[in-house]
């Protein structure tokens, strides 16, 4: 092999437009999906306090935040809500008029060429805040399939793109496949949540989506952060129940499972870039800590170069102007 002198790699570096040129993983706008928390009322834009520059927003709002986000070149958004009241068994989920219902809606009224995802799960919609029906104290898995089913179902009709399920049951995207196939919504990609980790950055998500356990915590069903091999199980038997498209979420401590989740299957793959990782750069920025545009774009290339075709990201809005310049 040719070596120093003859070679030296420094000659690609030295000039900007070479460096643009030459360059192997590239970010555009297209490749992100913006997070929106709804909240119930009119005219609401709540700031989330442990998220800076994320808001809480009412329907009546969301309509410009759409347009906000499709003129920056952001192709999707995925819905998250909050609902004016919960339940044990998280009823607002699949009510016809629920929050992410009624978001849905007003979101392809404003921007019809939008891709609208929706986040199927309980933990907001249930009193005890976890991801499933609950019985003496434990989750019960099987007596989950049935509503996340039914949300699905309802959020579909109501004209979703994508349904995501996150709750990480075991059997769920097969109940949810089914359940849209019968439904007569064949034609909708489930994009699951296959491999969704017990991790300690979600943190600021529990407050923005006003879901923390009132019991416990999820290590039950989430899986252990130690885990990769299970990770790459995990998405065979999403695949396999019929998810179009798989997320590996949190986003950072896990681009080895992007890498190898991508590498072995060769499917559509999202990570998700998530709350506490986006706070983290915000607090650290804020006290001048680290050049906050150059540490949200290394980190949004790091995500893509691992393999994501997909990144659900806080970021979406100031990376994509950057990127746009």
């Amino acid at each position: 092999m040719t070596t120093f002198p003859a070679v030296r790699m420094r000659r690609l570096r030295g000039h900007l437009r070479l460096r643009e040129m030459v360059r192997e993983t590239r970010l555009t706008p297209s490749d992100f999906v913006m997070p929106l928390f709804i909240r119930p009322g009119r005219g609401q834009r709540k700031p989330i306090g442990s998220m800076p520059g994320q808001f809480q927003v009412s329907v009546d709002r969301l309509k410009e935040e759409v347009k906000e986000l499709r003129a920056r070149g952001i192709p999707a958004i995925i819905l998250f809500g909050i609902p004016s009241r919960k339940d044990a068994r998280g009823s607002g989920a699949w009510a016809p008029n629920g929050i992410v219902q009624q978001a849905v809606k007003a979101a392809k009224d404003a921007a019809p060429e939008l891709l609208v995802v929706t986040d199927v799960c309980l933990c907001e919609y249930t009193d005890h805040g976890h991801c499933g029906v609950v019985d003496d104290g434990q989750i019960d898995n099987d007596r989950t399939l049935p509503i996340l089913e039914r949300a699905a179902v309802s959020h579909a009709r109501a004209g979703a793109d994508v349904v995501a399920p996150s709750g990480m049951m075991d059997g769920a995207v097969g109940a949810i496949r089914r359940g849209l196939d019968g439904a007569g919504f064949r034609e909708t990609p489930i994009l699951a949540y296959a491999a969704k980790f017990a991790s300690a950055f979600y943190g600021p998500f529990r407050d923005a989506a006003e879901s923390p356990p009132r019991f416990g915590d999820r290590s039950s069903y989430q899986m252990d952060p130690a885990n990769a091999d299970e990770a790459l199980r995990e998405i065979e038997l999403d695949l396999a129940e019929g998810a179009d498209m798989v997320m590996v979420k949190p986003a950072l401590p896990y681009l080895d499972v992007v890498r190898r989740g991508k590498e072995r299957f060769g499917v559509p793959m999202a990570a998700y870039n998530v709350s506490g990782e986006y706070a983290m750069i915000k607090a650290a920025a804020e006290r001048g800590w680290l050049d906050e545009k150059k540490a949200i774009l290394e980190v949004l290339t790091a995500i893509k170069r691992a393999g994501a075709d997909l990144i659900l990201t806080y970021h979406a809005r100031e990376a994509s102007e950057w990127i746009g310049r």
